[in-house]
């Protein structure tokens, strides 16, 4: 009788520590839940590179029709921010008194549209309860070399062959960031979109300084007074600074954010996008969106190592939304070196990198009253439209997308 005794005692235990650890395991697994006010920006780029395939000698009906569809893609996927590239290349999606519409919307620059672009996404985007951000290349006129193409309309056309612009072997064409009149254009440009649209933010990219010959010119007038660095870094500051100041003057609800390179060293040796300052000192920046472009197990660049890298610099109120790579899915990372075939042997990276920042956006929920510390806001950003929407044979891609839309169904 002891005997039977003992053995459903044991059973009785194996049974309970069993029914816990299947408990345990199943809570580690399941989705983390994602809340409006955990994740307060979930966005999604949509590119020149869209444009010029889903509106190609499309009608304007074609094209609304087009972009009707793009807003409900993104409604129906559970994101609520669209970044929305409105000047890729010195010219405008929009009717502009300062840059010509872009090709890649028409079929010359300088083309013509019988409806508004910008106006109509806007109007389809709020009626659905999105935010839409525009989205600027600052300084790029061209990906490529050729200026034959370059309509008068263009700003930058009385500057070709001077200092303020360069055309630049294996890139393209440029503005001068260290010139006093391209930044004023640049602040012009902002403040026709702010006053006329009701865009919810403005963004800048990584386009920064395009190469190391741009501004020597520029700089040898001061060059005993200032090193080249600081002097770049600087150029790039006050260009940033009176972004901010024309947007917040205009309409202070209007965010200002940045999608500099993830590569922080990148920013300083290359970009000079003073990003240690826009983090630390109020007025520049309201919201960073890194492109840590990275998987878990990038030799150099790993994705956690790399978000706590980003976290550690926030000594301000800005919030944090990473920009993910969906883009990689299916393809070889050529400078994650050991870990270049991740995208390829994986099929549920971008998933866990949302579900990483998910959670600490529920930590900063917890924790956010701690006055040892920052914990900032977060949010984050698929790159881009075409990789979580359209048609592909790309395996991994197919079972990256599903995972992505299964997470933001919670």
């Amino acid at each position: 009788m002891k005997k039977n005794i003992v053995v459903l005692v044991l059973s009785a235990v194996a049974i309970s520590v069993t029914v816990f650890l299947f408990s345990y395991c199943r809570i580690q697994v399941m989705p983390v839940n994602v809340k409006e006010k955990d994740i307060s920006m979930r966005a999604v780029f949509i590119s020149y590179i869209e444009y010029m395939k889903y509106f190609d000698e499309k009608s304007d009906l074609g094209m609304k029709k087009e972009i009707d569809t793009m807003i409900r893609n993104v409604k129906e996927s559970g994101l609520n921010t669209i970044i929305l590239q409105v000047r890729p290349f010195s010219d405008a999606i929009y009717p502009s008194r300062i840059f010509p519409l872009s090709y890649t919307v028409a079929k010359t620059e300088g083309g013509k549209r019988d409806f508004d672009i910008l106006d109509y996404f806007i109007e389809q985007a709020h009626k659905h309860n999105l935010k839409l951000h525009a989205w600027i290349n600052p300084y790029r006129i061209r990906n490529t070399t050729d200026i034959s193409e370059i309509s008068e309309e263009n700003p930058c056309f009385k500057w070709l062959n001077t200092n303020k612009v360069k055309v630049i072997e294996g890139k393209g064409i440029y503005y001068n960031p260290a010139d006093s009149d391209v930044m004023d254009l640049i602040v012009e440009g902002v403040k026709e979109i702010v006053a006329n649209y009701s865009v919810d933010g403005i963004i800048f990219d990584d386009y920064f300084y395009p190469d190391e010959s741009i501004d020597l010119e520029n700089y040898e007038e001061i060059k005993n007074t200032i090193s080249l660095e600081d002097y770049r870094l600087s150029n790039t500051n006050t260009l940033v600074k009176m972004v901010y100041d024309a947007i917040k003057k205009e309409n202070d609800e209007v965010l200002f954010g940045i999608s500099p390179d993830g590569n922080i060293a990148n920013n300083y040796e290359i970009h000079y996008a003073d990003i240690k300052k826009w983090l630390k000192e109020d007025g520049y920046i309201d919201y960073i969106m890194p492109q840590i472009y990275y998987g878990f197990y990038h030799e150099t660049k790993p994705f956690i190592e790399t978000l706590n890298e980003w976290e550690n610099l926030i000594q301000n109120d800005v919030l944090i939304a990473p920009a993910l790579a969906l883009y990689k899915a299916g393809e070889v990372d050529q400078y994650a070196k050991s870990g270049s075939n991740e995208w390829i042997e994986n099929d549920d990276i971008i998933v866990k990198e949302m579900k990483v920042i998910t959670e600490r956006a529920k930590n900063h929920d917890k924790e956010k009253e701690t006055e040892a510390s920052i914990y900032p806001s977060y949010g984050y950003s698929l790159f881009r439209y075409d990789f979580l929407y359209s048609a592909t044979s790309n395996e991994q891609l197919l079972k990256e997308r599903e995972n992505i839309l299964n997470f933001l169904k919670f």
